[in-house]
């Protein structure tokens, strides 16, 4: 598993996660789960619909 998604895309899935899961958890929408997916993608640092279309937002490694 290669990593695909870079610095500040990863803290805008955790933080957009752990909203739409707390909206869920308050009661206002069932809808609010679907915040684990973006929150599990932004702690593993892999979004597999970014390798489908072969996206990162990882920065470049340099070579040796």
């Amino acid at each position: 598993m290669k990593l695909n998604v870079g610095g500040i895309d990863r803290t805008l899935r955790i933080i957009v996660g752990i909203a739409l899961i707390g909206i869920a958890v308050s009661g206002v929408s069932v809808w609010g789960w679907i915040g684990v997916v973006p929150l599990l993608t932004g702690i593993f640092k892999f979004c597999p619909a970014y390798a489908i279309f072969g996206l990162s937002t990882c920065p470049m490694q340099k070579s040796e």
